[in-house]
């Protein structure tokens, strides 16, 4: 599933401090592998170069996180 700008996600990575938060995806980038790496935004702060499979479609229910 690859995602796009605006996506709420949920980050599996446990080496993040965000390991396991919801946060919206700000930028995709496509590598000159063909690879994209994503930058997530949460609450108290961002990760960027984030693949593909550490990510999780979130489920949201009408939340307003433009809040920053």
């Amino acid at each position: 599933m690859s995602f796009e700008e605006d996506d709420h996600v949920v980050l599996h990575d446990e080496h993040s401090e965000f390991d396991g938060e919801t946060g919206t995806i700000t930028q995709a980038m496509e590598s000159m592998f063909g690879d994209v790496t994503y930058t997530i935004s949460f609450e108290d702060g961002q990760e960027a170069g984030v693949p593909e499979d550490a990510l999780e479609a979130a489920d949201v229910d009408d939340e307003d996180d433009e809040d920053e």
